[in-house]
């Protein structure tokens, strides 16, 4: 009889461990709320209730408690809730390193980068080879039309932040020619000094122009801003100032980007104004900017 007592309460403090045991293999809820991005595509937001090796039970803001395998998670962080505002997260800009074309004193992080395209033709790209340096490069592939002259250009730029979301300096050049003619090199060397956020900023340029063997004897003005407007919008204007012998001339931009998942598109109209001509011309811009490297991975 006192065997099998003793055999009762050895099984009663058995199956009490597993179960202390399987207890302690289900983490606690979490607190935190976090984003969620599986592989087909879909978003979450919410807070995770529970999780084991498999599977998360998600508590999402839109669905209620949902399991998700963690093989179909493809990015999951915390949420910053200082960035909710009304039912919305807003999420890190995704493209805060330039305008339309022309770029800010803010800079890609090592192994950032992104393309861009402008109305197909006109390709670019940029990385950040180190925190403080990047280089791009672009081209408008007109060999592509029985082998027509082509413009290529290349883009280093080193940023250097001054005070966080305060002041950002930046220095580079725009060096390119044009493959298939002879004696046209042209550029650009620039320095720009950007006040604001990464998504609420002014930036103040000055550069001078190369091109056909001389320098510019007057710098060119370059006026830009960008606003935040929502959760995925950003107001923006791009705008230049060129004075060139007797002739001023004056370009300005207005539009605005549209962030899709991590991609922006770029639209707006381009304004030229030069003092000898009497018509308006207002110029379509359509664009689109992919990420790449470590920029696709950010907190989106």
């Amino acid at each position: 009889m006192k065997t099998k007592t003793k055999c009762c309460k050895l099984s009663m403090i058995i199956a009490l461990f597993l179960t202390i045991s399987y207890c302690a293999a289900q983490d606690k809820p979490d607190s935190l709320t976090y984003h969620i991005e599986t592989n087909d595509g879909n978003t979450y937001m919410g807070q995770i209730l529970a999780q084991d090796s498999v599977k998360i039970l998600f508590n999402s803001d839109k669905l209620g408690e949902i399991n998700i395998l963690k093989t179909d998670i493809k990015k999951m962080h915390p949420l910053d809730m200082k960035k909710v505002k009304g039912d919305k997260y807003w999420f890190d800009n995704p493209q805060a390193t330039r305008y339309f074309f022309s770029p800010n004193g803010y800079g890609l992080k090592k192994g950032e980068g992104y393309y861009q395209n402008v109305w197909v033709l006109v390709n670019s790209f940029a990385v950040g080879i180190t925190d403080a340096f990047s280089i791009g490069g672009g081209l408008v592939p007109l060999f592509l039309f029985a082998g027509a002259p082509t413009p290529v250009w290349f883009t280093p730029k080193f940023s250097i932040p001054v005070s966080k979301d305060m002041v950002s300096l930046g220095a580079g050049a725009l060096v390119g020619t044009v493959v298939g003619e002879e004696n046209t090199g042209f550029g650009i060397l620039y320095g720009i000094s950007t006040f604001g956020s990464k998504d609420n900023n002014i930036t103040v340029g000055l550069g001078y122009g190369y091109a056909g063997g001389e320098w510019a004897k007057s710098p060119m003005i370059n006026l830009n801003a960008m606003f935040r407007t929502g959760a995925r919008g950003y107001f923006l204007t791009e705008n230049y100032f060129i004075q060139t012998g007797e002739t001023t001339t004056v370009i300005l931009s207005l539009g605005g980007r549209q962030i899709i998942k991590d991609a922006g598109l770029d639209y707006g109209l381009l304004i030229p104004i030069i003092s000898e001509m009497d018509d308006f011309i207002a110029i379509p811009w359509l664009g689109i900017t992919i990420p790449f490297g470590n920029m696709k991975d950010r907190k989106l």
